[in-house]
Protein backbone atom coordinates (compact mmCIF):
# COMPACT_ATOMS: atom_id res chain seq x y z
CA UNK A 1 0.00 0.00 0.00
CA UNK A 2 1.48 3.62 -1.00
CA UNK A 3 2.54 5.61 1.90
CA UNK A 4 -0.41 7.24 3.54
CA UNK A 5 -0.39 10.37 5.99
CA UNK A 6 -3.22 9.07 8.33
CA UNK A 7 -5.71 11.49 9.87
CA UNK A 8 -5.34 9.66 13.10
CA UNK A 9 -1.84 8.64 13.71
CA UNK A 10 -0.90 4.95 14.28
CA UNK A 11 -0.26 3.86 17.56
CA UNK A 12 -1.89 7.09 19.20
CA UNK A 13 -4.54 6.52 22.13
CA UNK A 14 -7.77 9.10 22.16
CA UNK A 15 -10.54 9.77 24.19
CA UNK A 16 -14.13 10.54 22.32
CA UNK A 17 -17.13 11.54 23.57
CA UNK A 18 -19.68 8.55 23.51
CA UNK A 19 -16.82 6.06 24.71
CA UNK A 20 -16.22 5.43 28.10
CA UNK A 21 -12.40 3.93 27.61
CA UNK A 22 -9.71 5.43 25.44
CA UNK A 23 -9.72 4.00 22.12
CA UNK A 24 -6.26 2.77 20.59
CA UNK A 25 -5.23 3.36 16.61
CA UNK A 26 -3.72 0.36 15.93
CA UNK A 27 -3.09 0.92 12.18
CA UNK A 28 -4.46 2.09 8.68
CA UNK A 29 -6.70 0.11 6.64
CA UNK A 30 -7.61 2.11 3.77
CA UNK A 31 -8.59 5.53 2.74
CA UNK A 32 -10.89 6.94 0.08
CA UNK A 33 -13.06 10.05 -1.04
CA UNK A 34 -14.36 10.25 2.03
CA UNK A 35 -12.24 9.58 4.49
CA UNK A 36 -9.73 6.78 6.09
CA UNK A 37 -10.72 3.60 8.05
CA UNK A 38 -8.40 2.33 10.83
CA UNK A 39 -8.23 -0.76 12.47
CA UNK A 40 -8.95 0.05 16.66
CA UNK A 41 -8.86 -1.36 20.13
CA UNK A 42 -11.47 -0.37 22.45
CA UNK A 43 -11.48 -2.16 26.12
CA UNK A 44 -9.81 -5.04 24.20
CA UNK A 45 -11.84 -5.16 21.35
CA UNK A 46 -10.60 -4.85 17.77
CA UNK A 47 -12.88 -2.99 15.90
CA UNK A 48 -12.54 -0.45 12.48
CA UNK A 49 -13.03 3.47 12.65
CA UNK A 50 -14.17 5.21 9.99
CA UNK A 51 -13.12 8.64 10.37
CA UNK A 52 -14.53 11.67 7.49
CA UNK A 53 -12.70 14.34 5.94
CA UNK A 54 -14.02 17.99 6.62
CA UNK A 55 -15.06 17.72 2.51
CA UNK A 56 -17.26 14.81 3.14
CA UNK A 57 -19.43 16.36 5.69
CA UNK A 58 -19.98 19.31 4.46
CA UNK A 59 -21.55 17.52 1.48
CA UNK A 60 -23.22 15.42 3.02
CA UNK A 61 -24.60 17.41 6.27
CA UNK A 62 -27.37 14.69 7.31
CA UNK A 63 -24.47 12.02 7.63
CA UNK A 64 -24.25 12.13 11.73
CA UNK A 65 -27.79 12.59 11.59
CA UNK A 66 -28.31 9.44 9.55
CA UNK A 67 -25.66 7.16 10.99
CA UNK A 68 -27.27 7.96 14.76
CA UNK A 69 -29.92 6.60 13.44
CA UNK A 70 -28.97 3.85 12.00
CA UNK A 71 -26.91 3.09 15.40
CA UNK A 72 -30.48 3.26 17.42
CA UNK A 73 -32.07 0.53 14.59
CA UNK A 74 -29.23 -1.69 14.58
CA UNK A 75 -28.10 -3.83 11.98
CA UNK A 76 -30.80 -5.52 9.68
CA UNK A 77 -29.17 -8.60 10.16
CA UNK A 78 -25.65 -10.15 10.55
CA UNK A 79 -24.08 -9.58 7.04
CA UNK A 80 -23.99 -5.64 7.64
CA UNK A 81 -20.53 -4.02 8.91
CA UNK A 82 -23.22 -2.02 10.83
CA UNK A 83 -22.48 1.37 12.26
CA UNK A 84 -22.22 0.75 16.11
CA UNK A 85 -21.52 4.36 17.80
CA UNK A 86 -20.88 7.48 16.48
CA UNK A 87 -17.52 9.28 17.69
CA UNK A 88 -16.55 12.78 18.13
CA UNK A 89 -13.36 13.79 19.85
CA UNK A 90 -12.84 15.13 23.41
CA UNK A 91 -10.82 18.85 23.21
CA UNK A 92 -7.78 16.76 24.40
CA UNK A 93 -7.78 14.25 21.42
CA UNK A 94 -8.45 16.98 18.82
CA UNK A 95 -5.07 18.30 18.77
CA UNK A 96 -3.95 14.44 17.42
CA UNK A 97 -6.27 14.79 13.93
CA UNK A 98 -4.70 15.86 11.21
CA UNK A 99 -7.66 17.77 10.25
CA UNK A 100 -8.48 21.98 10.37
CA UNK A 101 -11.74 20.54 11.94
CA UNK A 102 -11.43 17.27 13.59
CA UNK A 103 -15.05 16.76 12.28
CA UNK A 104 -16.64 12.82 13.39
CA UNK A 105 -16.52 8.94 12.45
CA UNK A 106 -18.04 5.72 13.89
CA UNK A 107 -17.38 2.31 14.67
CA UNK A 108 -17.77 -1.01 13.24
CA UNK A 109 -17.02 -5.06 12.87
CA UNK A 110 -13.86 -5.14 11.92
CA UNK A 111 -14.01 -7.74 8.76
CA UNK A 112 -12.39 -10.76 9.27
CA UNK A 113 -8.97 -11.59 7.20
CA UNK A 114 -10.54 -14.52 5.53
CA UNK A 115 -13.49 -12.01 3.37
CA UNK A 116 -12.06 -10.83 0.47
CA UNK A 117 -13.26 -8.19 -2.03
CA UNK A 118 -16.11 -8.93 -4.29
CA UNK A 119 -14.30 -7.13 -6.85
CA UNK A 120 -11.38 -9.50 -6.82
CA UNK A 121 -13.98 -11.96 -7.79
CA UNK A 122 -15.31 -10.02 -11.04
CA UNK A 123 -11.58 -9.75 -12.20
CA UNK A 124 -10.74 -13.40 -11.69
CA UNK A 125 -8.37 -12.94 -9.24
CA UNK A 126 -10.20 -15.49 -6.43
CA UNK A 127 -10.91 -19.36 -6.29
CA UNK A 128 -14.12 -19.87 -5.57
CA UNK A 129 -16.83 -22.97 -6.41
CA UNK A 130 -20.35 -21.71 -8.51
CA UNK A 131 -21.86 -23.39 -5.46
CA UNK A 132 -20.43 -20.48 -2.92
CA UNK A 133 -20.68 -17.69 -5.83
CA UNK A 134 -24.43 -18.81 -5.63
CA UNK A 135 -24.59 -18.80 -1.53
CA UNK A 136 -22.84 -15.12 -1.75
CA UNK A 137 -25.98 -14.15 -4.02
CA UNK A 138 -28.71 -15.78 -1.91
CA UNK A 139 -27.13 -13.85 1.28
CA UNK A 140 -27.22 -10.70 -0.59
CA UNK A 141 -30.82 -11.18 -1.37
CA UNK A 142 -31.39 -11.78 2.61
CA UNK A 143 -29.29 -8.70 3.39
CA UNK A 144 -31.45 -6.16 1.47
CA UNK A 145 -34.41 -8.28 1.75
CA UNK A 146 -34.15 -7.52 5.67
CA UNK A 147 -32.81 -4.07 5.29
CA UNK A 148 -36.07 -3.15 3.16
CA UNK A 149 -38.11 -4.85 5.63
CA UNK A 150 -36.92 -2.02 8.14
CA UNK A 151 -37.92 0.07 5.63
CA UNK A 152 -34.57 1.67 5.15
CA UNK A 153 -32.95 1.32 1.60
CA UNK A 154 -28.97 1.06 0.37
CA UNK A 155 -28.59 3.64 -2.10
CA UNK A 156 -25.53 2.17 -3.54
CA UNK A 157 -25.20 -1.31 -3.91
CA UNK A 158 -21.90 -2.05 -6.20
CA UNK A 159 -19.26 -4.98 -6.19
CA UNK A 160 -17.25 -2.35 -3.83
CA UNK A 161 -19.38 -2.71 -1.15
CA UNK A 162 -19.24 -6.30 -1.02
CA UNK A 163 -16.44 -8.52 0.55
CA UNK A 164 -17.21 -12.31 0.35
CA UNK A 165 -15.25 -15.44 1.70
CA UNK A 166 -14.25 -18.15 -0.94
CA UNK A 167 -14.74 -20.87 1.26
CA UNK A 168 -18.11 -20.51 2.99
CA UNK A 169 -19.90 -17.90 0.02
CA UNK A 170 -20.74 -15.94 3.40
CA UNK A 171 -20.60 -11.89 2.69
CA UNK A 172 -20.19 -9.12 4.37
CA UNK A 173 -21.74 -5.13 3.37
CA UNK A 174 -19.99 -2.45 4.42
CA UNK A 175 -20.25 1.91 4.07
CA UNK A 176 -23.21 1.50 5.39
CA UNK A 177 -23.25 5.52 6.11
CA UNK A 178 -25.67 5.65 2.44
CA UNK A 179 -28.11 3.51 4.43
CA UNK A 180 -31.54 6.28 4.26
CA UNK A 181 -34.97 5.80 5.07
CA UNK A 182 -36.61 4.86 1.55
CA UNK A 183 -38.67 7.87 0.17
CA UNK A 184 -36.26 10.08 2.66
CA UNK A 185 -33.59 11.88 1.06
CA UNK A 186 -30.89 13.10 3.34
CA UNK A 187 -28.51 11.54 1.41
CA UNK A 188 -26.63 12.66 -1.67
CA UNK A 189 -24.96 9.32 -2.78
CA UNK A 190 -26.79 8.50 -5.96
CA UNK A 191 -24.91 5.20 -6.40
CA UNK A 192 -22.05 3.92 -8.07
CA UNK A 193 -21.81 4.22 -12.22
CA UNK A 194 -22.60 0.74 -14.21
CA UNK A 195 -24.97 0.16 -11.06
CA UNK A 196 -27.27 3.14 -10.84
CA UNK A 197 -31.12 2.68 -12.10
CA UNK A 198 -31.85 4.02 -15.17
CA UNK A 199 -34.33 6.53 -13.99
CA UNK A 200 -31.38 8.02 -11.26
CA UNK A 201 -29.14 8.43 -13.94
CA UNK A 202 -32.21 10.53 -15.86
CA UNK A 203 -32.92 12.44 -13.03
CA UNK A 204 -35.99 10.83 -13.15
CA UNK A 205 -35.90 9.34 -9.76
CA UNK A 206 -34.08 9.76 -6.49
CA UNK A 207 -32.48 6.41 -4.62
CA UNK A 208 -35.20 3.74 -3.08
CA UNK A 209 -35.81 0.17 -2.65
CA UNK A 210 -36.97 0.44 -6.07
CA UNK A 211 -33.37 1.19 -7.68
CA UNK A 212 -32.07 -0.94 -4.96
CA UNK A 213 -33.89 -3.90 -6.67
CA UNK A 214 -32.18 -2.59 -10.03
CA UNK A 215 -28.46 -2.19 -8.38
CA UNK A 216 -28.68 -5.91 -6.66
CA UNK A 217 -29.84 -7.57 -10.07
CA UNK A 218 -27.06 -5.86 -11.83
CA UNK A 219 -24.64 -7.19 -8.79
CA UNK A 220 -25.56 -10.73 -8.82
CA UNK A 221 -25.15 -10.78 -12.26
CA UNK A 222 -21.54 -9.70 -12.12
CA UNK A 223 -21.21 -12.09 -9.47
CA UNK A 224 -22.58 -14.98 -11.54
CA UNK A 225 -21.50 -13.93 -15.06
CA UNK A 226 -18.34 -11.84 -14.42
CA UNK A 227 -19.69 -9.28 -16.57
CA UNK A 228 -21.68 -6.31 -16.81
CA UNK A 229 -25.38 -6.93 -17.98
CA UNK A 230 -25.39 -3.93 -20.06
CA UNK A 231 -22.44 -4.30 -21.98
CA UNK A 232 -22.44 -5.67 -25.24
CA UNK A 233 -22.75 -4.88 -28.97
CA UNK A 234 -23.63 -1.19 -28.55
CA UNK A 235 -21.27 -0.67 -25.95
CA UNK A 236 -18.30 -1.76 -28.47
CA UNK A 237 -20.12 0.96 -31.35
CA UNK A 238 -18.61 3.73 -28.75
CA UNK A 239 -15.63 5.44 -29.88
CA UNK A 240 -15.09 6.81 -25.99
CA UNK A 241 -17.44 6.25 -23.17
CA UNK A 242 -17.48 9.95 -22.09
CA UNK A 243 -20.22 10.85 -19.93
CA UNK A 244 -22.73 11.57 -22.95
CA UNK A 245 -22.17 7.93 -23.97
CA UNK A 246 -22.31 6.32 -20.87
CA UNK A 247 -26.03 8.39 -20.25
CA UNK A 248 -26.67 6.87 -23.03
CA UNK A 249 -25.86 2.70 -22.85
CA UNK A 250 -27.08 3.05 -18.64
CA UNK A 251 -29.90 5.31 -18.94
CA UNK A 252 -30.90 6.84 -22.20
CA UNK A 253 -31.24 3.70 -24.05
CA UNK A 254 -29.96 0.62 -21.60
CA UNK A 255 -30.91 -2.70 -23.73
CA UNK A 256 -29.85 -6.25 -21.53
CA UNK A 257 -27.69 -8.06 -23.77
CA UNK A 258 -29.83 -11.22 -23.50
CA UNK A 259 -32.70 -9.55 -23.94
CA UNK A 260 -34.85 -12.15 -26.21
CA UNK A 261 -36.93 -9.08 -27.71
CA UNK A 262 -34.21 -6.78 -28.36
CA UNK A 263 -31.29 -8.09 -29.82
CA UNK A 264 -29.52 -4.40 -30.60
CA UNK A 265 -27.39 -5.30 -27.51
CA UNK A 266 -26.01 -8.69 -27.69
CA UNK A 267 -22.98 -9.86 -26.40
CA UNK A 268 -19.86 -10.37 -29.18
CA UNK A 269 -18.26 -13.74 -29.19
CA UNK A 270 -14.90 -12.26 -29.30
CA UNK A 271 -15.09 -9.32 -26.85
CA UNK A 272 -17.75 -11.22 -24.27
CA UNK A 273 -16.49 -14.76 -24.21
CA UNK A 274 -17.18 -14.64 -19.95
CA UNK A 275 -21.26 -14.03 -20.23
CA UNK A 276 -21.73 -16.40 -23.45
CA UNK A 277 -20.02 -19.13 -21.48
CA UNK A 278 -21.39 -18.43 -17.89
CA UNK A 279 -25.38 -17.51 -18.68
CA UNK A 280 -26.00 -20.76 -19.87
CA UNK A 281 -24.50 -22.24 -16.82
CA UNK A 282 -27.88 -21.20 -14.61
CA UNK A 283 -31.47 -22.58 -14.69
CA UNK A 284 -34.14 -20.74 -16.98
CA UNK A 285 -35.53 -19.85 -13.63
CA UNK A 286 -32.63 -18.07 -12.41
CA UNK A 287 -32.45 -16.49 -15.96
CA UNK A 288 -36.47 -15.42 -15.61
CA UNK A 289 -35.25 -13.44 -12.87
CA UNK A 290 -32.76 -10.98 -14.79
CA UNK A 291 -34.77 -11.15 -17.56
CA UNK A 292 -37.60 -9.89 -15.35
CA UNK A 293 -35.61 -6.76 -13.79
CA UNK A 294 -33.41 -5.92 -17.07
CA UNK A 295 -36.45 -5.93 -19.76
CA UNK A 296 -39.61 -5.27 -18.35
CA UNK A 297 -38.19 -3.89 -15.12
CA UNK A 298 -35.90 -1.74 -17.04
CA UNK A 299 -38.79 1.26 -17.27
CA UNK A 300 -41.19 0.07 -14.59
CA UNK A 301 -39.50 -0.17 -11.87
CA UNK A 302 -42.70 -1.91 -10.46
CA UNK A 303 -41.33 -5.32 -11.87
CA UNK A 304 -38.52 -5.39 -11.09
CA UNK A 305 -37.43 -9.48 -8.90
CA UNK A 306 -38.05 -8.85 -5.46
CA UNK A 307 -35.46 -10.02 -2.67
CA UNK A 308 -37.85 -12.43 -1.69
CA UNK A 309 -37.78 -14.02 -5.12
CA UNK A 310 -34.15 -14.15 -5.45
CA UNK A 311 -33.78 -15.59 -2.32
CA UNK A 312 -36.12 -18.68 -3.40
CA UNK A 313 -35.28 -19.13 -6.55
CA UNK A 314 -31.03 -19.01 -5.46
CA UNK A 315 -31.58 -21.87 -2.91
CA UNK A 316 -33.55 -23.86 -5.66
CA UNK A 317 -30.78 -23.63 -7.53
CA UNK A 318 -28.42 -24.60 -5.06
CA UNK A 319 -30.67 -27.56 -4.12
CA UNK A 320 -30.29 -29.10 -7.62
CA UNK A 321 -26.74 -28.63 -7.78
CA UNK A 322 -24.68 -32.01 -9.09
CA UNK A 323 -20.94 -32.52 -10.67
CA UNK A 324 -20.84 -33.64 -14.04
CA UNK A 325 -19.09 -37.27 -13.76
CA UNK A 326 -16.96 -36.61 -17.03
CA UNK A 327 -15.24 -33.46 -16.05
CA UNK A 328 -16.24 -32.51 -12.05
CA UNK A 329 -17.98 -29.38 -13.02
CA UNK A 330 -20.59 -28.09 -11.14
CA UNK A 331 -24.24 -27.89 -13.30
CA UNK A 332 -27.44 -26.83 -11.36
CA UNK A 333 -30.56 -28.22 -13.75
CA UNK A 334 -33.92 -27.06 -12.89
CA UNK A 335 -35.56 -30.31 -12.77
CA UNK A 336 -32.66 -32.88 -11.22
CA UNK A 337 -35.01 -35.97 -12.86
CA UNK A 338 -34.14 -35.08 -15.91
CA UNK A 339 -31.12 -35.62 -18.65
CA UNK A 340 -29.28 -32.83 -19.51
CA UNK A 341 -26.12 -32.18 -20.64
CA UNK A 342 -22.85 -30.69 -19.44
CA UNK A 343 -22.76 -26.93 -19.84
CA UNK A 344 -18.91 -27.78 -19.50
CA UNK A 345 -18.38 -30.52 -21.45
CA UNK A 346 -21.73 -31.29 -23.59
CA UNK A 347 -21.77 -35.16 -22.13
CA UNK A 348 -25.12 -36.12 -20.51
CA UNK A 349 -24.92 -36.06 -16.72
CA UNK A 350 -25.77 -39.04 -14.82
CA UNK A 351 -28.94 -38.52 -13.13
CA UNK A 352 -28.78 -38.30 -9.59
CA UNK A 353 -29.88 -39.85 -6.35
CA UNK A 354 -32.20 -37.29 -5.11
CA UNK A 355 -33.99 -36.50 -1.49
CA UNK A 356 -37.49 -35.47 -1.59
CA UNK A 357 -38.89 -33.29 1.47
CA UNK A 358 -41.99 -31.79 2.35
CA UNK A 359 -40.42 -28.10 0.99
CA UNK A 360 -37.86 -29.15 -1.80
CA UNK A 361 -36.07 -31.58 -3.84
CA UNK A 362 -32.19 -31.83 -2.49
CA UNK A 363 -29.96 -33.80 -4.90
CA UNK A 364 -27.26 -36.43 -3.75
CA UNK A 365 -24.34 -34.59 -5.05
CA UNK A 366 -21.24 -34.13 -2.06
CA UNK A 367 -21.38 -31.03 0.08
CA UNK A 368 -25.61 -30.58 -1.06
CA UNK A 369 -27.55 -29.78 2.46
CA UNK A 370 -30.66 -29.81 3.79
CA UNK A 371 -32.42 -26.80 6.05
CA UNK A 372 -34.85 -26.64 8.30
CA UNK A 373 -37.08 -24.86 5.50
CA UNK A 374 -36.78 -28.12 2.98
CA UNK A 375 -38.97 -29.44 6.01
CA UNK A 376 -41.49 -26.70 5.90
CA UNK A 377 -43.24 -24.05 3.19
CA UNK A 378 -44.38 -21.58 5.75
CA UNK A 379 -40.62 -21.13 6.48
CA UNK A 380 -38.97 -18.74 4.37
CA UNK A 381 -35.08 -20.43 2.81
CA UNK A 382 -32.44 -19.92 4.92
CA UNK A 383 -28.74 -20.89 4.39
CA UNK A 384 -27.31 -21.27 8.06
CA UNK A 385 -28.70 -23.83 10.11
CA UNK A 386 -27.72 -27.29 8.46
CA UNK A 387 -29.94 -29.89 9.37
CA UNK A 388 -27.80 -32.59 7.32
CA UNK A 389 -25.01 -32.10 4.56
CA UNK A 390 -24.24 -34.74 1.74
CA UNK A 391 -20.62 -36.50 2.15
CA UNK A 392 -18.52 -39.09 0.66
CA UNK A 393 -16.81 -41.88 1.90
CA UNK A 394 -13.42 -41.38 3.49
CA UNK A 395 -11.46 -44.39 1.40
CA UNK A 396 -14.23 -44.30 -1.57
CA UNK A 397 -15.71 -40.99 -3.02
CA UNK A 398 -17.95 -42.93 -5.01
CA UNK A 399 -19.82 -43.79 -2.14
CA UNK A 400 -22.17 -40.86 -0.48
CA UNK A 401 -23.65 -40.60 2.93
CA UNK A 402 -25.92 -37.90 4.46
CA UNK A 403 -24.39 -36.78 7.74
CA UNK A 404 -27.00 -35.96 10.56
CA UNK A 405 -26.17 -32.25 11.85
CA UNK A 406 -29.17 -31.90 13.75
CA UNK A 407 -29.67 -32.46 17.46
CA UNK A 408 -31.81 -35.63 16.96
CA UNK A 409 -31.73 -39.25 16.22
CA UNK A 410 -33.38 -40.32 12.99
CA UNK A 411 -34.68 -43.56 11.97
CA UNK A 412 -34.10 -44.67 8.49
CA UNK A 413 -35.73 -47.37 6.50
CA UNK A 414 -33.27 -49.55 4.35
CA UNK A 415 -33.80 -51.21 1.19
CA UNK A 416 -33.87 -54.97 2.76
CA UNK A 417 -36.55 -53.54 4.91
CA UNK A 418 -35.12 -53.11 8.25
CA UNK A 419 -34.94 -49.99 10.18
CA UNK A 420 -31.73 -48.61 12.58
CA UNK A 421 -31.04 -45.26 14.20
CA UNK A 422 -28.84 -42.12 12.93
CA UNK A 423 -27.67 -40.79 15.64
CA UNK A 424 -26.49 -37.06 15.83
CA UNK A 425 -23.12 -36.83 14.29
CA UNK A 426 -23.03 -40.13 12.44
CA UNK A 427 -24.12 -41.04 8.50
CA UNK A 428 -26.11 -43.03 6.80
CA UNK A 429 -25.28 -44.53 3.14
CA UNK A 430 -27.42 -43.47 0.74
CA UNK A 431 -27.23 -46.25 -1.41
CA UNK A 432 -29.60 -48.25 0.71
CA UNK A 433 -31.54 -45.78 2.26
CA UNK A 434 -35.35 -45.79 1.44
CA UNK A 435 -36.43 -43.22 4.07
CA UNK A 436 -35.62 -41.27 6.96
CA UNK A 437 -38.11 -40.26 9.48
CA UNK A 438 -36.84 -37.07 11.46
CA UNK A 439 -38.70 -35.21 13.89
CA UNK A 440 -38.98 -32.42 11.64
CA UNK A 441 -40.36 -34.51 8.74
CA UNK A 442 -39.49 -37.16 6.28
CA UNK A 443 -36.74 -37.55 3.46
CA UNK A 444 -37.66 -39.69 0.94
CA UNK A 445 -34.46 -40.82 -1.90
CA UNK A 446 -35.21 -40.79 -5.38
CA UNK A 447 -33.38 -42.14 -8.57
Amino acid sequence: MPSINWILPEGSVLEFNGLSRPLKVLRGLGGGGQGHVFEVEVAGEHLALKWYFPNCLARDPYLPERLTESIRATAPNSNFLWPIALLRPTPASTAAIKLSEPGCGYLMGLRPSSFLGAIEHYAGRIEISLQNVLRAGFFLADAFHSLHSKGLCYKDISLGNIFLEPDTGRILICDNDNVDVDGRDLCGVLGTPGFIAPEVLMNRARPSTNTDLFSLAVLLFRLLTRHDPLKGQMDLEIQCLDEPARRHLYGEDPVFIFDPHDQRNQPNPVEHGAALITWPIYPPKLQSLFLQTFCDGMKDPKKRALTGQWKEILAKTIDHRVLCHQCGQENFPDDPGKSTPCWNCKNELTRSQTLRLANGVVTASPENKIYPHHFDNLKPPQLKDVVAQVVQHPSDPCILGLKNLSEHSWSAILTNGTKTTVEAGKTCNLSTLIQLLTPMGDVITTI
